[in-house]
C-alpha cells in the first residue's frame, strides 16, 4: 500500500488519529485471517462496498481517510469480488491508487434499468499472487430459463476466469435482488439465486471447472429459503462458514452475503483451518462508537448538508402550479426528522453508529475462503 500518501490527503491534526487506526486494523486483519502463503494458498473474498461512490443517498462523501482503511481491508486478501460500485470509476481509481501497481481490476458495465441501481461488479487482485486468464463475461439466461416474471437478474452477474499456482477456477460475482420479506418481491429473490446457482452448475459440470459464485445473496439466514435454494441447486458452503454461521451486515443479524462452491476437480481443495473461511468486523477497530468525538464535525455537516437540500426540496415542491401536498407533508417530515437529529446529541450519536460510517466504509463485512494452490504431490502421485 502506499502508506506515504497519507502524509498527502490527511490534515496534521488528525493523522495520528489515522494512523492508529490503521494499525489497529491491521493487526485484527492479521490476527484474524490467515497469512499469505507463496504458492501454497489464496485467499478469497467478496465485499459489498456501499454505494462506492455515488453519494446519491447524500450521506458522504467519503472522507480521505475512509479510503485506507478500506484498502488496508482489501490489502488482506488477494481477490475481492466488490458490489456496488458506481457508474463514476473516480472513487475505484482512487482506491487502486492506495492499494498500489501490484494491484489491477476487472469491472462491468452498469446494469441498465431502475433495478440496476447504475452498479458495476468488479474483482481486485493482486498480480503478484493471481492471474487474470483473460477470459470474463456476463452471465445471460436463455429465453426458457428467465427468472419469474420472464426477465433477466436485475444486476447481472459477472464470470471471470483466474489461476493461482495449480489451482485454475472461474469466479461469479453477484449482486441478488432483495425486493421485499415477503410476497412476489422475496420470490422473485429467491428465483434470480435458484437461477444463478442452476445456470453455474451445468456450466461448471459441462466444462468441468471449479466455480466459485460469491457475493451479495440478500440472504435472512443460513435456514431460509433463499440459502436453500443455493445449497439445493448444487453448490457447497465452505465448512467453517456453514458450521458457525457469521452474519455480515453492519451488526452481524443478517447472512447477506455468502460464497459458494462447485468443483470435482483433484487440483482444488479448500483451506482445512479454523480462519480458512470466515468474515471479520472492522468495526471493532475503526469508527468505533468510543470514537464518535473525533468524527462529530463530519456528522454535523452531513446532516447539515442533508437539511439544506431538504429545504430546497420543499421550497420547489411549493412552488409548483399544483403542489402535491403528500409529497410536501412528507418533506417537513424528513425534514424535521432531519432537525432533531443535529438538535440531539443521542440521536446524532445513532446517526453516525448505524448509518453515516456505513456510507464511509460499508453496511456489510467482508466473507473469505482460503484455498490450497499447491497440487503437486497430488499431481506427482497420479503420474503412475
Amino acid at each position: 500500500m502506499r502508506y506515504y500518501t497519507l502524509k498527502r490527503d490527511i490534515k496534521s491534526d488528525r493523522k495520528q488519529l489515522v494512523v492508529d487506526n490503521i494499525l489497529k486494523l491491521k493487526r485484527s486483519l492479521e490476527n484474524n485471517i490467515p497469512k499469505k502463503r507463496l504458492d501454497a494458498n489464496l485467499l478469497i473474498a467478496t465485499w459489498n462496498i456501499r454505494d462506492f461512490d455515488s453519494n446519491k443517498f447524500g450521506h458522504g462523501p467519503r472522507l480521505a481517510e475512509s479510503f485506507y482503511y478500506i484498502a488496508q481491508i482489501i490489502s488482506a486478501f488477494d481477490l475481492v469480488a466488490v458490489q456496488e460500485v458506481s457508474k463514476d470509476l473516480r472513487a475505484l481509481n482512487k482506491l487502486m491508487f492506495v492499494l498500489g501497481p501490484q494491484w489491477d481490476f476487472i469491472t462491468t458495465d452498469v446494469t441498465s434499468g431502475r433495478s440496476g441501481n447504475q452498479e458495476r461488479m468488479t474483482f481486485i487482485y493482486d498480480t503478484r499472487r493471481v492471474s487474470f486468464k483473460n477470459v470474463a463475461g456476463e452471465v445471460v439466461l436463455p429465453k426458457n430459463r428467465l427468472i419469474k416474471g420472464d426477465v433477466q437478474f436485475a444486476r447481472t452477474p459477472f464470470v471471470v476466469s483466474f489461476q493461482s499456482g495449480w489451482s485454475k477456477f472461474s469466479l461469479c460475482t453477484v449482486h441478488i435482488y432483495f425486493g421485499a420479506d415477503s410476497g412476489a418481491k422475496l420470490e422473485r429473490r429467491k428465483s434470480e439465486i435458484e437461477g444463478i446457482a442452476k445456470f453455474l452448475k451445468k456450466k461448471a459440470d459441462n466444462d468441468k471447472q471449479t466455480l466459485i459464485v460469491l457475493g451479495d445473496f440478500n440472504i435472512v439466514d443460513h435456514e431460509h429459503e433463499t440459502m436453500k435454494k443455493l445449497i439445493k441447486n448444487g453448490f457447497d458452503i465452505p465448512e467453517q462458514i456453514r458450521n458457525k454461521p457469521v452474519g455480515t451486515n453492519t451488526f452481524q443479524t443478517k447472512h447477506y452475503d455468502q460464497i459458494g462452491i462447485r468443483s470435482k476437480s483433484e487440483f482444488f481443495k479448500l483451506g482445512e483451518n479454523n480462519d480458512s473461511a470466515g468474515a471479520i468486523n472492522f468495526y471493532r477497530s475503526v469508527m468505533r462508537k468510543n470514537q464518535f468525538d473525533e468524527y462529530r464535525e463530519f456528522v454535523e455537516k452531513s446532516v447539515s448538508k442533508q437539511i439544506a437540500n431538504k429545504k430546497q426540496t420543499l421550497t420547489k415542491l411549493e412552488a409548483k402550479a399544483t403542489p402535491d401536498l403528500e409529497k410536501i407533508q412528507n418533506a417537513k417530515e424528513a425534514l424535521a426528522d432531519l432537525e432533531g437529529v443535529l438538535a440531539s446529541d443521542q440521536k446524532l450519536l445513532n446517526y453516525y453508529y448505524k448509518v453515516w460510517k456505513t456510507f464511509q466504509i460499508s453496511d456489510h463485512l467482508p466473507m473469505w475462503v482460503e484455498i490450497k494452490t499447491d497440487h503437486s504431490t497430488t499431481y506427482l502421485e497420479s503420474i503412475p
